[in-house]
């Protein structure tokens, strides 16, 4: 059984692992409305944090040096810290000194405050591997948290309670979802044999190709998605799949673009692009030029044997919870 998701070692799918985090990224009422949408988040709470005092209000909060901040309670069994700053670092600009969107102020500095040593590991590595993003340096405020204090009422929900008040964030990026390699890391060759059937280790792992019209899933129409059968990363949805009449299960596209890596192949005196798995480097199939073209006119055509499939009403407990909005459609 595939463990997709951010937690390798679940033992109960059903029991929560709540653990905070706190991220100051510029005016809390967009950081606040953006970290809810998150799948996995269980709340987000707009509030002062790292200031020299331990009361202060929106309006001293100059005085006491305190940087909106949002308190983040997450449940690690659905989505991991090092995922989560990923989201985080997608909304500010990370080298900005006291200043986030239109804002302006030493209390829209960024920061991510902690509250144990793993977790400040973990964020010291997400800033190290940031940093290669960027030439100028990461300015975001990295410090044990003190002095945190819940804002007030009014800025609580903010957005909800006003829809069209001021956000200098995108809320739409919570939705482009992060697919991490490393939760779907490669066994070893023994291990895959030990695992795969014959047919699956010889498409995966020796190019070969099954046959058209009696494969597993050249049929299936469920709502669901495809994951690489080496390494349980999710690879297509359902709601990409189609008809082509090639005998083989086709795709428009992958669930997103990471997810796979292409190669020229000239065998059979042919010349084609091959479809690799990006975490498993398993050959999936090629990709063609004759798709539906109001869909971007490709033709992903991969073996059953090379994927499995993972139905809609199982997605949540095979921890692929955080992409079944991709199926519904939501």
């Amino acid at each position: 059984m595939f463990i997709g998701g951010e937690n390798m070692n679940i033992t109960n799918k059903s029991q929560e692992n709540l653990q905070e985090i706190y991220l100051a990224g510029g005016c809390f009422w967009g950081v606040e409305a953006y970290m809810e949408k998150i799948n996995g988040v269980k709340d987000a709470q707009s509030g002062y944090a790292n200031g020299k005092t331990t009361q202060t209000n929106y309006r001293i909060i100059g005085q006491t040096d305190h940087a909106e901040t949002v308190k983040v309670v997450y449940d690690a069994n659905k989505i991991s810290l090092d995922k989560l700053l990923k989201y985080y670092f997608r909304i500010i600009d990370p080298t900005s000194i006291n200043k986030q969107g239109n804002d302006r102020g030493r209390q829209y500095r960024t920061g991510i405050y902690y509250q144990n040593e793993h977790d400040k590991n973990i964020i010291l590595q997400a800033i190290k591997l940031q940093q290669e993003k960027y030439k100028e340096k990461i300015q975001v405020e990295v410090q044990s948290l003190e002095n945190y204090i819940p804002a007030e009422e009014y800025h609580q929900d903010y957005l909800k309670k006003n829809p069209n008040g001021y956000c200098h964030i995108d809320l739409n990026l919570a939705d482009q979802i992060i697919i991490d390699p490393a939760d779907y890391p490669k066994p070893d060759d023994s291990e895959l044999k030990a695992k795969l059937t014959p047919l699956q280790y010889s498409v995966t792992q020796n190019k070969n190709t099954e046959h058209s019209f009696s494969n597993e899933y050249w049929d299936n129409f469920q709502p669901g998605i495809y994951v690489d059968v080496t390494t349980g990363e999710p690879l297509f949805t359902s709601a990409d799949k189609y008809d082509s009449g090639c005998g083989w299960p086709s795709f428009t596209k992958p669930i997103i673009p990471e997810v796979v890596n292409y190669s020229n192949d000239t065998s059979f005196n042919m010349v084609r692009t091959e479809v690799l798995s990006r975490s498993g480097k398993a050959h999936l199939g090629h990709v063609f030029e004759d798709g539906p073209k109001d869909k971007g006119g490709l033709r992903y055509c991969i073996n059953s044997a090379s994927i499995k499939f993972i139905p809609l009403d199982k997605m949540e407990e095979e921890n692929y919870g955080y992409l079944t909005h991709l199926v519904e459609g939501k």
